[in-house]
């Protein structure tokens, strides 16, 4: 983790495992350019004047009221950020356009709603489209005109969306693929023009298919009664020998797989953002609730577990943010260096985005629980009170839920995680086992005491590399032991999935701070110190917690008592008075009287 700036290598998606990362070649969030800032700022304020009033008519769902917003929303350019100019779109970069999700994913069902639209009900036909297909849509879904969504889902396939039983049929005239099936769980289903639907031709080719509302065959159910998100449409779509034209096939022919796992990157990074907006504005519901609520003649901000509570959704929120600006930022080298390659646009931002589909995958799981963290201590902060409908922290808490589920459960990405990176180990792309045997000689060898680093952060740049150290421990001897078993095992992956997400998190913390330190000094960044050092300290116990529960299940007798020793060594941290640092980062929250950092 060294902070020299030397020749540019990004990392490839996973490497961060196993290579160590430069600060100086870290994107932060404070690394933002004014226009960057500008369109945060924007998002904000169509929120506070657009959104916010209509809250309640939209969960009520108005007639037309969430169309038109997205109508406005498309006038301000807030649909079509990263879009090429060509076709309707500012052709801003890939950050400028996660910006717009995070500033826009405060907005409760409205911001179901346009991150639908933007992402899975757009994005299809922008990459996959033939050049007639991006012509006659794009330019309408990109003003707003035209609202998109997206159908794969059926009753009986969710996460096996390869397990779809909607069929495809050529018309005897060859005009035609006449469509049979439902799809279900479909947001903005009740008002979308455009559709992407994925059916099989024959039964057997998994196919992606353009649908307008109109076309013969083709009809919806009611508006589905949710938990949450109440005025985010969702309704099942149903196709009784629906006609669509043999021009709108999408992509090729049984390759639907392509279309519709490679949104799915894209848009887990982009509810990572979304998750951690709505994080930062019911953050700052609690904070502004615990300043004024008084109890035994005391605002209740002034006690240590509500300080605690704050703090701890601050902490959260921004190593969130410090891994997704990370990621973006990779995204987006790699998008560009695909372009200078000569690639075209499409397959410049997909490739990009599957380069880097594990951190993608990370993101979503890590930003969806922090959310959620966020709004249920939101809900206690807020005592009886955050029961009450009338307060809108009770809204974000039903909201938020639904965020753990879609885009793939968090349990699917935790699963894909690891299965991504032992695919990409087994073809050679990243090498773990040249650092895997590594470990396993240090583990035989005698500690080296006295080689300690010197340096401002010397001690957590160690922490962060024996974590990964930890890390390759587990997996290795898992792989060793379980073999083609392995993916059966899904407690044992899921463990090493969250050692994975902690280390990644971690790290990203880290450098966040030794970049923001090289630049303002250390009295200048104290706090975010505080935050990076209790959540490394949290997180050793954490990785450690799950190191040990893979090990238990597989090995045993000396092997697994020698292998709890290297987890031990790997996982261990100083002692740290995490209470002041949590005292310290809230009343810097109280002063401010909002999410802040």
């Amino acid at each position: 983790m060294s902070t020299t700036t030397q020749q540019r290598t990004p990392l490839k998606g996973g490497e961060w495992l196993i290579k160590e990362s430069k600060a100086s070649e870290t994107f932060i969030p404070e690394n933002f350019d004014e226009e960057q800032k500008m369109v945060m700022d924007m998002c904000q304020q169509f929120l506070d004047a657009e959104v916010y009033p209509v809250l309640e008519k939209i969960d009520k769902m108005e007639e037309g009221l969430m169309p038109s917003l997205l109508q406005k929303a498309g006038e301000q350019g807030l649909l079509s950020t990263s879009f090429p100019e060509a076709l309707g779109g500012l052709g801003k970069d890939f950050i400028t356009s996660t910006i717009v999700n995070e500033g826009l994913g405060g907005g409760h069902s409205f911001s179901v709603a346009i991150a639908a639209h933007t992402g899975i009900g757009t994005l299809p036909i922008l990459y996959f489209g033939t050049e007639e297909q991006k012509q006659k849509y794009i330019p309408k879904l990109a003003a707003g005109e035209w609202k998109g969504a997206y159908g794969l889902t059926e009753p009986n396939s969710g996460s096996d969306a390869l397990g779809a039983k909607t069929t495809a049929k050529l018309s005897a005239d060859g005009k035609y693929y006449i469509l049979n099936g439902q799809k279900c769980w479909i947001t903005n289903g009740g008002f979308a023009d455009v559709y992407t639907v994925f059916a099989k031709i024959d039964g057997t080719q998994f196919t992606g298919f353009i649908v307008e509302r109109g076309f013969e065959g083709f009809t919806q159910g009611p508006e589905e009664h949710k938990m949450g998100i109440k005025g985010s449409s969702t309704v099942q779509l149903y196709f009784q020998d629906c006609k669509v034209p043999v021009e709108n096939v999408l992509g090729e022919i049984g390759k639907g797989h392509i279309i519709a796992f490679n949104i799915l990157n894209i848009g887990r990074l982009k509810l990572c953002a979304a998750a951690i907006g709505g994080s930062k504005r019911a953050a700052t519901t609690s904070i502004q609730y615990a300043a004024t609520r008084e109890q035994f003649k005391m605002p209740i901000a002034k006690f240590g577990a509500i300080k605690h509570k704050l703090a701890e959704m601050a902490i959260r929120i921004w190593v969130a943010e410090s891994a997704l600006y990370r990621s973006a930022k990779w995204i987006d080298e790699k998008e560009q260096e695909l372009l200078a390659n000569g690639e075209p646009f499409n397959k410049a931002l997909l490739g990009a985005a599957e380069e880097y589909a594990i951190e993608c995958a990370m993101l979503k799981v890590f930003g969806s629980e922090v959310l959620d963290y966020v709004v249920d201590e939101g809900v206690q902060v807020h005592g009886g009170n955050g029961f009450s409908d009338e307060y809108i922290i009770s809204k974000a808490y039903r909201d938020s839920r639904i965020n753990r589920i879609y885009e793939g459960t968090n349990e699917i990405n935790r699963l894909l995680t690891v299965d991504m990176v032992l695919k990409r180990a087994m073809k050679g792309k990243l090498d773990l086992m040249t650092p895997a045997m590594a470990v396993q000689k240090e583990l035989m060898s005698i500690p080296d005491f006295g080689n300690e680093q010197e340096g401002a952060f010397a001690k957590e740049i160690k922490y962060i590399a024996n974590f990964k150290k930890a890390i390759l421990i587990v997996a290795g001897a898992a792989v060793q032991k379980l073999m083609m078993q392995l993916d059966k095992e899904q407690e044992v992956l899921m463990n090493i999935a969250d050692m994975a997400i902690e280390i990644f998190h971690s790290e990203s913390a880290l450098l966040r701070v030794i970049k923001l330190t090289e630049q303002k000094g250390e009295s200048a960044t104290a706090i975010e110190t505080d935050m990076m050092r209790t959540y490394l300290y949290d997180a050793a116990d954490r990785i450690n917690k799950a190191g040990k529960d893979a090990l238990n299940s597989f090995a045993e007798g000396d092997e697994l008592r020698m292998m709890h020793i290297g987890l031990k060594r790997f996982t261990k941290v100083e002692p740290f008075n995490s209470k002041e640092a949590r005292r310290r980062i809230c009343n810097k929250l109280l002063l401010e009287n909002k999410y802040c950092f």
